[in-house]
Order: structure tokens, then sequence, then C-alpha cells
């Protein structure tokens, strides 16, 4: 049973879904909450991907953090009673990532975790407490990176839980990059590449109050005065931007590009084109490293530092007078990527296969651990 929640989810399952096809002693579900529920935001990916349809669909919604996770635990467990499961499979750090593992080891079912072991050390991030909660009792913890095993383990999780397995987000790009020409989102909007900046805001520490939303928008509005700026405005982004009455001075801004939600190969378009990226989110730090294209992340901490130390990525906080320092030397010094740059380990597309060996060794890697 393959959960999957939000945008991010879908492209970290259609690699897993299409792998298992290759096993015939599989038989895989994939089950939707529902968090992401318009067109845009999910079934438009669905499409893309070519994700079959969900075989459940929760249909959770939006709410708070306690509403959603408990909606996900109660209808969740009435699907588990209904299809037993061998596995459950969670991807990610949302919060029916947790929700689904809660219910699934309190029914005795296993669970593996793809992309375990990220931490920002930051409490106050929600999806900091999905990632440790889930990591805790999970059974099979896959890795995206060789510092997520060593945070495992000064958690004090035993090397027989955790595998290294590489990044299943890199599956999916480098599956579509090709695909992503196809997109005309560039000449849609009288843009070249190299030439324009692509921006995405849509984290509650960024969005959720009005002074800080403020900064953004100056951020951008001078950043929009020397270089043309792409912005696929999440709803939450949008919805606050209204709420403080800042959506009409962003409307007004020239050279600013304020669209809405856009379809994966026009992501990637955008990404793979962008002179640099401005956004707070962790996934669009991972896919910039794999295009070799800069990216700025306008965040205190991340969960993901061998974007920093092997990637394209640089932390930037959310000072302004910072921002627009990152911003100005990158455009000054002509900084347009580094393609060539060689890749973290094992973000080589291969991820789901090595998932999927994982799972199918597990039983006999628990019964030599217990036999020693």
């Amino acid at each position: 049973m393959n959960v999957a929640s939000t945008r991010s989810n879908f492209m970290k399952v259609a690699p897993l879904l299409e792998e298992y096809k290759n096993h015939q002693e599989i038989e895989a579900q994939l089950l939707h909450t529902g968090q992401h529920y318009d067109y845009e935001m999910s079934k438009i990916f669905f499409d893309e991907l070519g994700i079959p349809a969900p075989d459940h669909h929760l249909g959770v919604g939006s709410g708070s953090h306690a509403v959603q996770t408990a909606k996900v635990m109660t209808e969740f467990e009435q699907v588990l009673e209904e299809e037993q499961p061998d596995w459950v499979v969670v991807v990610g750090d949302v919060n029916p990532t947790m929700a689904c593992t809660i219910v699934a080891n309190k029914m005795g079912i296993k669970v593996a975790h793809v992309e375990a072991g990220l931490r920002s050390y930051d409490r106050e991030m929600p999806e900091e407490i999905n990632r440790v909660l889930t990591d805790s009792i999970a059974d099979l913890l896959l890795t995206p990176s060789i510092d997520g095993n060593m945070n495992l383990k000064k958690e004090g999780i035993p090397d027989a839980k955790i595998r290294f397995v590489g990044n299943i987000m890199i599956d999916t790009l480098f599956n579509m990059r090709e695909r992503s020409g196809e997109s005309t989102i560039l000449s849609d909007l009288g843009l070249d590449a190299r030439k324009y900046g692509l921006v995405t805001l849509h984290r509650p520490s960024n969005v959720d109050q009005e002074e800080t939303l403020n900064n953004f928008v100056d951020i951008l509005e001078e950043t929009a005065s020397d270089i043309p700026l792409v912005w696929p405005v999440h709803p939450r982004s949008k919805n606050r931007a209204e709420q403080f009455e800042l959506w009409e001075r962003l409307e007004s801004i020239a050279n600013l590009h304020l669209l809405e939600p856009v379809g994966y190969l026009d992501n990637v378009n955008l990404m793979n084109n962008a002179r640099l990226v401005l956004t707070d989110s962790g996934g669009i730090q991972e896919e910039t490293t794999a295009l070799g294209v800069p990216c700025l992340t306008a965040r205190e901490n991340t969960e993901r530092p061998i974007t920093i130390t092997e990637g394209t990525n640089t932390l930037v906080g959310t000072d302004p007078k910072v921002i627009l320092d990152h911003i100005e030397k990158h455009l000054q010094n002509g900084v347009a990527g580094q393609k060539d740059l060689p890749k973290p380990l094992y973000w080589d597309g291969h991820t789901a296969e090595r998932i999927v060996e994982a799972i199918m060794n597990w039983e006999f890697s628990i019964r030599v651990l217990k036999k020693a």
C-alpha cells in the first residue's frame, strides 16, 4: 500500500509504481489521502507522470494539523482493515506520512519510509516532528543521502533498519527531463532560457506573517527590476497575500509573472532553464542540485544539507538585505548554473530499483539479525 498526499509525494511514488511492474510477486496499491485535492495541485501530476487512478482516495482535504491527522488516521485504518497489506510505503514528511505510519504500526503492518533520516533540527517545523516520529517507529528506513544514515544512528536506530538507496525524486526528474522540452511555458511567457528567475514560496514561516510576506514582496519588486521573475503561486501563498492586501501590489509589479500552480513538465522546464531559483521548498533544493541550477533557499535551516555541500544550493535565510545581496551576486557574476558538477551518490535515476530490492530482502535481513 503506497501512500501519497501532495505533489512531491506523487513524484516519489511514480517510479516505485513503475518498478513494481517488474516484480510479479508484488501486488501494489496506491492510496491518495487527498491533501492536495484540486486539479492543478493533484490530478495533472497523475496525468503527466502516468500514475494510475488511486485504488483508495481518502479525500481529507485541508484543515489544522490535528484535524487533518485525525481524519487520515480514522479513514486509513478502515482501508488497512479491508486490504490487510504486508507493507505500507510512506514518503516525505507531511502529516499523512506520520498519521499512516502510526496506524499501520498499531495494526502490526510493516512500514517503509522513503526519504528517511532528513533532519533540519528545528522542532518548530511541523515537518520535522513528522520526520522524527515516522522514523522512530517505521520498520525500514530508506535514506536519500549518507547524512540521513548518520542522523538515524545518532537517534539510536539500529543499522538493520536503515538502507541508503538514493534520491527517489531524481528518478522522476531524469525520466521526465527530456519530455519537459515539450513544454511551451517559456515561449508562452515570452521568456528566454537563463534570462529569468523562478520563485516558489509557500511555507507557513514565510507566508503566514504579514511582515515576512511583505518583505518578500519587497524582494520580488526590487529583483524584477533587474530580471523577469516567474512565480507559480501556491494557494496558501495567494490566500495570505489577499488576506494581507498584498495581492494587488504583486499583480502590479512589472516583469513578475504570477501563475496558477503549474504541471510537472512546466515546472521542470522552468527550473532547468532558470538563471536562478528562490525557494523555500525542500524538493526544489534537490532538483536544482540535480539540474545544476543555482538555488537560494529562503530558510534559516535545511533538512537537505547535501544540496549545499555537494550541490548548487545556498541557504540565505529570510533577511531581505541578505537575500538581495545574494541575488545581486548571482546576477552580476553571471552565475548561470553548474550543469557538469558531479551529483551526490545514488542520485542516478535508479533509486526505485534499490527501494524495491530493500523491501523484498527485508525479511531475510531480519532473520539473519535475529539468528546472530
